[in-house]
C-alpha cells in the first residue's frame, strides 16, 4: 500500500475519532443540561388570568425549587397557604417583611416605604390598584399581587386578615423563570425594586442550562454528519489516488 493510501486512511479513522468524541460529548452536555433542569426547575400550568400579561391563563411555566427565604422583591413566586384556597397559586411579591406597602400615590402608582415604584409589568395605563390600601408586612412574611390589578385576588383581599394579607415565606414552594408553553421567554427580576434594602433576586440557572442543551445536540448532528463525510471524503481521495497511480503505469 502506497503512502499516500496510508495517510487517507489515517485521516479517516482520525475522522471518524472525532466524529464519535463530538458525538460523546454532545451527549454529556444534553443530558447533563436537562438532568440539571429537570432537579431544579418544576413545571406549573397557571389556572387564572390574575398574573396576565407576565403570565396567561393555561401557560406552563418552569420554576425553579427556592427556600422561601431566597426570595425578593419583584419575584413571581408559587406557594401554598390554607388562607387562600390550600392550592398552588402564582402571585407578584411586592413587600417582605418589614416593609409598608401602600396604594396609591397621587401618580397613581403602588408604593413601597414611601417609595413610588416604576411597575413596568403591568398592562400600560392599567392602575397599581383598582382600592387604595395600606398593609404593614410582619417579619417572615409577603405581600403578593397579581400582575392583573383588576381580577387578581391577592392580598387585598385579605387585608383584614392576621398578617394584613401577607404569607409566610415558608409557603413559596418556587420561583418563576419562564414561561414554557406557549413559548414566551425568561420572566427577568423588574430592576425597580434593585435600589431597596436586599435589592433583586439573581436570575436562575435556565439559561445556562438550555444552553447546554442546545450545544450538545449541535454537537450531536455535527458528529454525527462529519464521521460519514470524512469516510466519504478518504474513500474519494484514496480511489482518486489509485487511478492515478494505475494511469503513470
Amino acid at each position: 500500500m502506497s503512502a499516500t493510501g496510508r495517510t487517507g486512511e489515517g485521516n479517516g479513522r482520525l475522522g471518524s475519532k472525532l466524529s464519535g468524541l463530538a458525538v460523546a460529548v454532545g451527549c454529556v452536555l444534553f443530558l447533563g443540561g436537562f438532568a440539571w433542569a429537570a432537579v431544579v426547575y418544576r413545571p406549573y400550568t397557571v389556572p387564572t388570568e390574575s398574573m396576565s400579561p407576565t403570565v396567561k391563563a393555561g401557560d406552563r411555566v418552569l420554576a425553579q425549587r427556592v427556600d422561601g427565604s431566597e426570595v425578593r422583591r419583584g419575584d413571581v413566586v408559587v406557594f401554598t397557604d390554607q388562607a387562600w384556597g390550600d392550592m398552588p397559586m402564582v402571585k407578584r411579591v411586592v413587600g417582605i417583611g418589614g416593609d409598608k406597602v401602600a396604594c396609591c400615590e397621587k401618580d397613581g402608582r403602588l408604593t413601597v416605604n414611601g417609595i413610588p415604584v416604576a411597575e413596568t409589568y403591568l398592562e400600560a395605563g392599567d392602575p397599581a390598584s383598582a382600592i387604595d390600601f395600606t398593609a404593614e408586612v410582619p417579619e417572615g412574611k409577603l405581600f403578593l399581587l397579581g400582575d392583573d390589578r383588576t381580577v387578581s385576588q391577592d392580598s387585598r383581599v385579605h387585608l383584614e386578615e392576621s398578617g394584613q394579607g401577607s404569607v409566610p415565606r415558608s409557603a413559596v414552594q418556587a420561583r418563576v423563570d419562564a414561561v414554557a408553553w406557549p413559548l414566551g421567554g425568561m420572566i427577568g427580576r423588574p430592576r425597580t425594586f434593585a435600589a431597596l434594602p436586599g435589592g433583586v433576586s439573581s436570575e436562575g440557572p435556565l439559561q445556562l442550562q438550555l444552553g447546554a442543551m442546545a450545544a450538545g445536540v449541535v454537537l450531536i448532528l455535527g458528529g454525527a454528519v462529519y464521521g460519514p463525510v470524512a469516510a466519504r471524503s478518504a474513500r474519494s481521495k484514496r480511489n482518486k489516488q489509485g487511478k492515478a497511480t494505475v494511469g503513470a503505469r
